[in-house]
């Protein structure tokens, strides 16, 4: 997936974060999310402790929950999964959160729709709900979607110049006024309604379907979700089906009549060596203090409530 003077680190390790009614239930107008600094393009300056969260791959490339007491019946080996799992509307909204812990440094994840930097990661521009990128065409494709729909919007008049930057780092075009454009866009309940159709679209609705092909539960289809957010999709060997051609030469799936948590293990494993290999020394701690913490509790449901830590902050759900 796929990610400046208000970049705030995760240097308190004893940060707790609680999860409020407020906190899902009402959209920030104005305030812009809490921002983990990202790596740059050349060396990603991927420290330990530090929260490096790179982009997507260029456009070429491209834990201690209570258990429930009766969990429902996994599904079969061999057979695909067919719960509504990650796509119910509660497990959908604990997602996003979890992304938002890692991807923002918070749990209100509607905090970004208005978010736009250079994050200095040679993608140009990140902006909105799940760091779409000038130079990975996701951007200029939400904004043409967005436009054929409300050809009046203020993101409008950049659309030339989003054409000509796609797939690089440049600017040209875009400055000074973009970055003005898209704040002031989404404020505009219809912008924040394609983020998020964008966001399901490119990242969700895939993680969803292939987890259920692969007779994943809500937390294997979330797994697949974070990756697809970090990683893109792809065949490269460091892009989401690079990732799962790993794992699958080292654990069946549980369509394949595999053990589900060996799989995930695997998978884990393979998207962790992944990280690494495209940027060395970067903090891998949203899978292994996050996704392998639910894991390890054997929380294949992903049932609230959670615990995890990201870049060493604790975030409880609910």
């Amino acid at each position: 997936m796929k990610r400046a003077a208000a970049l705030i680190c995760a240097a308190v390790a004893s940060t707790v974060y609680l999860l409020t009614p407020s906190q899902t239930a009402r959209p920030a107008q104005d305030a812009g999310p809490v921002q983990r600094e990202r790596p740059a393009q050349a060396d990603r300056r991927a420290q330990p402790g530090h929260p490096s969260q790179p982009g997507r791959p260029s456009q070429a490339e491209r834990s201690a929950p209570a258990r429930p007491s009766a969990p429902p019946a996994r599904p079969a080996a061999g057979a695909p999964a067919t719960a509504p799992g990650l796509a119910a509307p509660a497990q959908k909204e604990l997602a996003q959160q979890i992304v938002a812990s890692a991807e923002n440094g918070t749990l209100n994840w509607r905090s970004a729709y208005g978010y736009v930097e250079d994050i200095g990661d040679g993608q140009g521009y990140t902006a909105g709900l799940i760091g779409f990128c000038t130079g990975t065409h996701d951007l200029l494709a939400l904004v043409e979607g967005y436009t054929r729909a409300r050809p009046d919007n203020a993101l409008a008049p950049y659309l030339p110049a989003l054409r000509r930057v796609d797939g690089t780092d440049s600017h040209e075009g875009l400055d000074p006024g973009f970055p003005d454009a898209w704040r002031a866009e989404s404020r505009v309940p219809a912008f924040r309604a394609a983020q998020d159709a964008e966001r399901d679209r490119v990242y969700f609705d895939p993680a969803v379907r292939r987890g259920r092909a692969d007779g994943l539960g809500a937390l294997g289809q979330f797994i697949y979700y974070d990756a697809l957010v970090f990683h893109g999709p792809g065949t490269g060997a460091t892009s989401f089906d690079g990732i799962r051609a790993r794992a699958t030469r080292q654990a069946r799936t549980p369509a394949q009549g595999g053990d589900e948590a060996a799989y995930l293990g695997a998978f884990l494993d393979a998207r962790r060596r992944a990280m690494l290999i495209r940027h060395p020394g970067i903090d891998t701690s949203r899978v292994d203090t996050a996704q392998r913490r639910f894991l390890r509790e054997g929380n294949l449901d992903l049932r609230p409530p959670l615990r995890w830590q990201v870049y060493g902050e604790t975030f409880h759900a609910p």
